[in-house]
């Protein structure tokens, strides 16, 4: 357990209103009452001074707001001295609490400690980073969810119908003096299967809400690509010639589009041209196109099909997709009723059709997960259940087969084991170091 006293920044660094730093531990108190040059009161906001207690010196006028322990995030005493924001301000205050031995918090401390002190358990915590890094209303929504329990619920309710399992596995191994009855336990477990199953269903959806998805833009050279990223994200980002092959490297932009954080990723266009650079820029077409979770085939509509347009189904293949026929604005040499996937008459030059392609391209992304509900988002997450899911099935799987009990037990302790690393009950040093690693100091 950490002892020691810990500040550091709570706000963004940079020009701002009000820059927060933020005190934890048992000289908390202490050490605010040496920089600060007014009584401070459990839970009330007082206003007055930061001082430089070796001079006198006024280093800027203040709130301070004192919680102590155990009612904290932490569950230490804490102070949280509200200064005005900017730079010098949070650097001179910083420098003058460090000069009284408190320790540079480390990022994510502050969550580390309340996660320690019972306060929320490691999924929570978790939750805590996604709220912030939240890109969209709705991964704001489901980070909170997760804040306020919903998960850790779900895992521990598994765990309480595991552990009289396990108990029952381990009574008739190490008892067998006591003639304890057998009971058909295969019911109970796959009840727990169920649970995990539905967890893992809605997990798409939750990591699409969390962390997006990467849409990859393919076609033939001249189609329109980059003028459909340029449109999409509502600025010029690509480089637009009329000259075929502009685009000789992938180009990455962020952008929302109804509540779902994108990863657009405009391509080289594909084709039988012999220029090497062109074809090193169409092989890296092939492997973003491969490992993107959606695709947006961009064909130009004016021209007839490209021979090439059978290849860039096939790389569509097994993925979300759609096509996006470009340049509606001139005499049509394609029929929209005639292609193979859903596609949409656009002009990525004037906006036409733009609109109805962005709503498609998100309903197409969350048709694949339709039906399940998003509880779980994170990948460590994931991870842990798919885990869970086969040491269940690999338990009911032994009962099937009348294997030893001591293998079904094996597999049950498991299953609890890793649930636990989802909450924090069994997870070491090195699964907490992973997670708060990736915090922001001050949070």
């Amino acid at each position: 357990m950490r002892t020691d006293t810990i500040a550091a920044p709570a706000t963004a660094p940079g020009d701002g209103g009000i820059s927060v730093i933020r005190i934890s531990g048992p000289r908390a108190i202490s050490v605010a009452r040496q920089v600060f040059d007014r009584p401070i009161r459990d839970h009330r906001v007082v206003f007055g001074h930061i001082r430089d207690p070796q001079c006198g010196e006024v280093i800027d006028e203040a709130m301070a707001i004192l919680m102590r322990a155990p009612r904290s995030f932490t569950r230490e005493d804490v102070v949280e001295l509200h200064c005005h924001g900017g730079p010098t301000v949070t650097r001179r205050v910083m420098a003058l609490l460090l000069a009284q031995g408190v320790r540079g918090a480390e990022p994510g401390e502050f969550t580390l400690r309340a996660f320690l002190h019972g306060r929320i358990d490691l999924a929570q915590a978790e939750a805590v980073a996604d709220i912030v890094r939240a890109r969209s209303d709705a991964a704001q929504r489901l980070a909170l969810t997760g804040l306020q329990g919903r998960l850790s619920a779900t895992v521990s309710a598994l765990r309480e119908r595991l552990l009289p399992l396990l108990a029952y596995l381990v009574a008739r191994l190490d008892f067998p003096e006591e003639d304890v009855p057998a009971e058909d336990i295969a019911p109970a477990l796959a009840a727990a299967l169920t649970v995990v199953d539905d967890l893992l269903a809605g997990s798409r959806a939750g990591v699409l809400l969390r962390d997006g998805a990467r849409v990859a833009l393919i076609g033939p050279p001249n189609a329109g690509k980059s003028s459909l990223l340029n449109r999409l994200l509502g600025s010029d980002r690509a480089i637009v010639t009329a000259e075929a092959g502009t685009t000789r490297d992938t180009l990455e932009e962020s952008v929302t589009i109804d509540s779902i954080p994108i990863v657009l990723t405009d391509t080289a266009g594909l084709s039988a041209s012999p220029d090497p650079i062109e074809l090193l820029g169409m092989e890296r077409s092939r492997r973003v196109a491969g490992v993107a979770d959606a695709i947006i085939i961009v064909i130009d509509g004016s021209r007839p099909l490209d021979p090439d347009f059978p290849e860039l189904v096939a790389l569509a293949r097994g993925r979300p997709a759609i096509i996006a026929l470009n340049k509606c604005d001139l005499p049509a040499q394609v029929q929209v009723s005639r292609l193979p996937l859903s596609a949409h008459a656009i002009s990525a030059t004037r906006g036409d059709g733009i609109d109805t392609l962005a709503r498609a391209l998100t309903e197409t992304l969350r048709g694949a997960t339709a039906g399940a509900e998003a509880v779980v988002a994170n990948a460590r997450h994931v991870d842990a259940l798919r885990r869970v899911d086969a040491l269940l099935r690999a338990a009911l799987d032994g009962l099937a087969g009348d294997l030893p009990e001591d293998f079904i037990a094996i597999d049950v302790r498991g299953a609890l084991d890793v649930l636990g690393e989802i909450t924090g009950e069994t997870a070491g040093e090195d699964i907490l170091d992973a997670i708060f690693s990736r915090f922001c100091i001050g949070k």
